[in-house]
């Protein structure tokens, strides 16, 4: 058995405990070992670490990686660090696993992907949903003709987040922080699985859209969108429809249907569910393997096992981000579209009956002002043709 690859985490706080929970449970395989951690500000005194007890702490990326000889260095930092920690991590000689979305903006991926290229080491990109099976399975059923020629792809995301969302860290919510882009909106991050997904099911990963048409609104008093649609026209003419909200009255699994001339495919990604139903028949339900990232990188690094999302398999997805980034700012919701709650969380928005609006969107592949003229002040976000390089 081959000895446990070390592994430095950088971004303790936040999401950063997800993988501190599932570096726990490889060290106890064997498989890895988690040999320091790295962040500006240290954990409060007496914290476990998920478990991983007393560890090598470092505020310097560089320093920390020659120090430990981390072979991964697993970034689940702010979203405008990724390319300059991205790139010293590779300069130091270590595998990146970096959070997702991608860069914060298409010239700074564009960067990325040359500093990947040219360093020979392996950059995994954390979208989760993309290890699932259930992607593969959706594509199997397209190709095999389960529900005729696809007509779009329609996505529905209603989520609840509230005001400690946004308090979490100064980044949170903004466009740009500090003369920086960030584009930290529900589009690009909460749900950036849910477009990145859609793309995948597609088949157009790698290539730039044809064409962007967006809406971006927020309820909460912060600067990006919370409330948004998007409609992406692939090359070969495909739309793509996503509509999301963090205002919402339950917090539901989002689903991407596959709207078929002979049927529909329902994928639930977050539960790597995927639901045909065709007419005169039951529907047909199944549950398929997610292989984690961390794993899947290993596997690449260790037996040259092809990676799953590399910075190349999120090209499309950062020419919607960049289409985010450059749009005018998303609109204000006025207050009588909107309701407030004090919560044990913090202060809750919540918008009526957009449940059912974005619903209406993922079955109709239609935009929020295509649907109730109550939503047309963003319309000037869109359309547009994508200006983009292949």
């Amino acid at each position: 058995m081959s000895a446990p690859v070390p592994v430095l985490l950088a971004g303790v706080h936040g999401h950063g405990r997800t993988h501190l929970r599932s570096l726990r449970a490889m060290a106890d395989t064997g498989l890895v070992r988690l040999v320091g951690l790295c962040d500006q500000r240290p954990v409060p005194e007496g914290d476990d670490l998920e478990g991983h007890g007393p560890l090598p702490w470092h505020s310097d990326l560089g320093e920390a990686i020659d120090r430990t000889g981390a072979r991964v260095t697993i970034l689940s930092t702010p979203i405008h660090t990724h390319l300059p920690l991205s790139r010293t991590a590779l300069e130091h000689g270590s595998h990146v696993l970096l959070e997702k979305p991608t860069t914060a903006t298409l010239a700074e991926f564009e960067e990325l992907t040359a500093a990947v290229d040219a360093s020979g080491l392996a950059c995994q990109v954390g979208f989760q949903s993309l290890g699932s099976a259930a992607v593969a399975a959706v594509r199997a059923l397209i190709d095999d003709g389960a529900v005729g020629r696809v007509r779009g792809i329609g996505g529905a995301g209603t989520w609840v987040r509230t005001s400690a969302y946004y308090d979490r860290a100064p980044w949170a919510g903004r466009r740009r922080l500090q003369g920086r882009d960030v584009v930290d909106g529900a589009l690009t991050n909460p749900f950036a699985h849910a477009l990145a997904t859609a793309l995948a099911v597609a088949g157009a990963q790698e290539e730039a859209p044809a064409g962007v048409e967006l809406e971006m609104f927020h309820a909460h008093p912060i600067e990006a969108d919370d409330t948004s649609c998007v409609r992406v026209r692939t090359r070969d003419g495909l739309p793509i429809t996503l509509a999301v909200t963090l205002c919402a009255p339950e917090h539901l699994p989002p689903r991407l249907v596959v709207h078929g001339e002979r049927g529909r495919i329902e994928f639930e990604y977050t539960l790597d569910r995927v639901t045909l139903h065709r007419p005169g028949h039951a529907p047909a339900t199944t549950t398929h393997p997610r292989t984690p990232l961390l794993a899947n990188l290993l596997a690449h690094v260790n037996e040259g096992e092809p990676l799953l999302v590399p910075p190349r398999a999120t090209r499309a997805f950062m020419h919607v981000l960049e289409r985010v980034r450059t749009a005018p700012d998303p609109v204000s919701l006025p207050a009588h579209m909107q309701r407030r709650h004090t919560t044990d969380e913090g202060v809750r928005r919540i918008i009526p009956g957009i449940d059912t609006l974005i619903h209406r969107s993922a079955e109709h592949l239609a935009l929020f002002s295509e649907l109730d003229p109550a939503w047309a002040a963003a319309r000037s976000a869109g359309p547009t043709d994508a200006k983009a390089t292949p």
